[in-house]
């Protein structure tokens, strides 16, 4: 009955989101308070776990998302991020259009949101496909994935933030790990727009083909811009290679560094190094109105069901399901497999990566001993693999779906035959990838 239970919970919460249109927190919220009384747990425990899971959420990551949004804010309202793509581009060169816009696609969105990062690197994409006489689908396609890999698996991202923050990943090795298997992810889906998707022939616009050269007239430069994004994965990631548990390394420099490369501090840094990035600083843009307080209402929502997210997975910690669900599942014996097919499902369900990443973790989370995840290593391979399921498959169900084929010119077919087959082999490689490290290192 528990496994029937969480079935019907799963499906309701898709239903609700998708059908009814219903915020994915207050479906996360409300289902989460059903299943506790349909599995019988006693009143006190429901408002406990309720209580517990949302803070204690919270209390993990709930700053870190915020501060990495505001930096993202920063990047996009400076134009650093477009300074970083043209410098990207420069390197690449202006005749690997496809390539190039797969990799600028993929630096910008570890700040930038991914719906915004299209919107803003678009002009581009239809200045250079332009320029080179090619068709559009091709640049258009690998922007798009490359924009999705490192916004499902790289923090500061916030969807991996928020699952390291649930299943209490070292968020230096979940970098660590995602770096590499969303490259190799990336890579794929840069062959399959040069390949398949290039041969879709679909003519540029002229109309704003001078609109990218305009952007870059008051942008910071590309190494100035890029300070506020690689100052703090490098502490992270140095607090993580440091750690004295694993080294036994203890003396105040590595205290210094634990402290840097703590994540709320390390993001707290990268915030007062974008206040390099505007020309004149205007105390206006830290203002409620300004860039700040739109970033913190646009942090709010995915603050919201992350917390969410998190009550549902200590209502089901509590409730018992997860002894039961974790024999069940190691008897099948799909392992590290199991969080990327329950994250494919419910990013194909409901069209959200960041609600699939959430809502896998709080799910794996009480199974996580049981399944036998329990090294730092084998967390955050966890944390990367359920990124590399949030990324299959985007379809119409999915704002960002809609952003990349209404901008590049593509019908819903088109769009199915292009982008969300490219976001499959993304996810697929991007899981194939983890498996080979789980391999290895677990």
């Amino acid at each position: 009955m528990e496994l029937l239970f969480l079935l019907v919970a799963v499906l309701a919460i898709i239903f609700l989101t998708t059908r009814l249109k219903v915020h994915a927190f207050i479906a996360l919220f409300i289902i989460s308070i059903l299943y506790g009384l349909f599995a019988g747990m006693p009143y006190e425990e429901i408002i406990s776990s309720i209580n517990n899971g949302f803070g204690d959420t919270l209390g993990k990551i709930g700053l870190i998302i915020v501060l990495g949004v505001i930096i993202g804010a920063f990047l996009e309202n400076t134009g650093g991020a477009f300074a970083i793509a043209e410098k990207v581009l420069q390197l690449i060169g202006k005749k690997r259009v496809t390539t190039a816009m797969g990799i600028i696609g993929y630096v910008v969105s570890i700040p930038v949101f991914a719906d915004s990062g299209f919107m803003l690197l678009h002009p581009l994409n239809k200045s250079l496909s332009k320029k080179a006489g090619i068709s559009i689908a091709g640049p258009a396609i690998a922007l798009g994935v490359g924009l999705m890999a490192s916004h499902t698996m790289v923090p500061p991202t916030p969807g991996p933030i928020a699952a390291a923050g649930i299943l209490d990943a070292d968020l230096g090795l979940v970098i660590a790990f995602g770096f590499p298997a969303s490259i190799i992810a990336l890579i794929s889906g840069i062959i399959f727009a040069k390949k398949y998707a290039s041969k879709t022939q679909i003519e540029p616009d002229v109309e704003d083909a001078l609109e990218a050269e305009k952007e870059l007239t008051s942008a910071p430069s590309a190494l100035k811009s890029s300070i506020p994004i690689l100052v703090p994965i490098l502490l992270i990631v140095l607090k993580s290679v440091l750690n004295p548990k694993r080294t036994n390394l203890d003396n105040s420099f590595v205290d210094l560094i634990g402290f840097l490369g703590e994540p709320v501090i390390a993001l707290l840094i990268g915030i007062f190094l974008c206040l390099l990035l505007p020309k004149k600083l205007n105390y206006d843009m830290l203002s409620s109105s300004g860039w700040v307080g739109k970033a913190i209402k646009d942090a709010a929502s995915i603050i919201l069901i992350t917390g969410a997210g998190g009550i549902f997975g200590k209502i089901l910690q509590n409730s018992g399901i997860a002894d039961t669900l974790g024999q069940l599942l190691m008897e099948y014996n799909i392992g590290i497999f199991l969080p990327f097919v329950l994250a494919a499902a419910l990013k194909t369900a409901q069209g959200s990566s960041t609600v699939a990443l959430v809502t896998t973790a709080s799910i794996i989370m009480p199974m996580m001993s049981s399944l036998g995840f329990e090294t730092d290593i084998q967390k955050a391979l966890v944390v990367v693999i359920i990124g590399a399921g949030s990324a299959v498959v985007s379809h119409a169900n999915d704002s960002f779906f809609w952003v990349v084929t209404q901008m590049s010119g593509m019908n819903v077919k088109t769009g199915y035959r292009l982008f969300s087959l490219g976001c499959g082999i993304l996810g697929v490689v991007g899981a194939l990838t983890v498996f080979v490290f789980y391999s290895f290192f677990a």
